[in-house]
């Protein structure tokens, strides 16, 4: 079976991990403080930002949103077209998530749409780094400067990546990164909260623990404090000795994971036929791409019941030959638990909906792995969509 996605670790983790067992201490420690260190220096040795490692990517959006203090009554921006987590981090807050309509190339957050469904109660935008792809970044953070509102960015497929010339995370409000089992780097699970913001940095290093201010790790050198105060509602988000392990000798591989990660996107391009659909348009050579997202032509103005169906099809017929593949992401304005607050139709998100689909993308393929996908990809479109119709 060919996996849609795999973590791709070894020795080196395994390694790694024995140091962290060895400091007899497996909580928020010194191989959590060495992590951030790392990615610090990863994102820019000479003038890095702050980091604040914690559990997953979800906790860190989560963190982030209550960071600038979202609270009952606030909206947030969202692209629909996301996993459920950046939803559920803006409503865990009390905030209202505003479904916004993407961009046809890019699935990303669209900046006219996101400019008619501002209004008085809107606090933030949360950019979506959608397939690797960063969209109008630069659009979203100049509406946000002309009406005064926080941008925090859900970067978790963009892990590694540059724009013109700096790292994804070294510029901006807050990013939030995810370190889980399938993404560019693993933690196992993971996350991170990149910002040049002390407040937003000091904020989210309390909460991530309760909302109690300490060493954690001075606890076991005989230092430990047991009178303290908790001002806020806090979390039990923070990253672990051992998660952090893993992700230093993870670090270390991200040239490598890149270069596989970017021929095999390139191979896919090439190798599945241009009639049958496109990628998002990444700069494939400043970018890891995480998931391989394919949006498939309508090749005779199919209704999207009917294209779906199809595509659906096309999946079913995939798995039966051994290949996995997946959708990212169904829009989240037709989720039960968030429609009560997005009533309208967001037709390009809708239409994207019924045309994409993910095929394998991991550092575990190989170059006859890719082809093969493509090869099944190609033949079954002209079975299901040219010759059915």
């Amino acid at each position: 079976m060919i996996k849609i996605s795999q973590p791709c670790v070894g020795e080196e983790e395994i390694a790694s991990i024995r140091l962290a067992f060895e400091t007899k201490y497996l909580g928020l420690g010194s191989k959590v403080k060495e992590f951030e260190k790392a990615l610090q220096d990863f994102l820019n040795p000479e003038n890095p930002p702050y980091v604040a490692c914690v559990s997953t990517g979800t906790s860190a959006l989560h963190l982030a949103c209550q960071a600038i203090d979202l609270k009952d009554g606030d909206e947030v921006l969202v692209p629909t077209i996301t996993y459920l987590a950046s939803f559920h981090a803006i409503t865990a807050t009390g905030a209202t998530p505003i479904a916004v309509d993407v961009q046809p190339d890019t699935g990303c957050i669209c900046p006219a749409d996101t400019l008619k469904r501002l209004s008085s109660k809107t606090k933030a935008i949360m950019p979506v780094h959608y397939g690797s792809h960063l969209g109008p970044i630069k659009e979203i953070y100049a509406i946000a400067k002309k009406h005064n509102l926080r941008v925090i960015e859900d970067a978790a497929h963009s892990f590694g990546g540059t724009v013109d010339g700096k790292k994804v995370g070294d510029e901006g409000d807050i990013i939030c990164f995810s370190f889980d089992g399938v993404k560019n780097i693993t933690c196992a699970e993971g996350g991170a909260v990149v910002t040049r913001d002390p407040n937003v940095f000091q904020r989210v290093s309390d909460l991530r623990l309760l909302g109690v201010f300490k060493d954690s790790e001075q606890r076991y050198a005989g230092k430990r404090s047991y009178d303290f105060d908790c001002v806020e509602q806090g979390w039990r988000y923070h990253m672990s000795n051992v998660n952090a392990a893993i992700g230093l000798a993870q670090l270390k591989k991200i040239d490598t994971f890149a270069k596989i990660r970017q021929n095999h996107f390139k191979l896919y391009t090439k190798t599945l036929n241009k009639h049958i659909g496109s990628p998002l348009p990444l700069d494939i050579e400043n970018t890891i791409p995480h998931p391989y997202i394919f949006n498939l032509t309508n090749p005779g103005s199919l209704d999207p019941e009917t294209m779906r169906s199809k595509r659906n099809l096309l999946m079913e017929k995939l798995l039966e030959r051994g290949i996995e593949s997946g959708l990212h992401y169904k829009p989240n304005h037709l989720v039960s638990f968030f429609k009560t607050h997005n009533t309208e139709p967001l037709p390009v998100a809708e239409d994207l909906w019924s045309r994409m689909i993910t095929f394998p993308l991991h550092c575990n393929l190989t170059e006859e792995d890719i082809i093969r996908v493509a090869q099944n990809a190609n033949e079954l479109y002209e079975e299901i969509f040219i010759k059915e119709k």
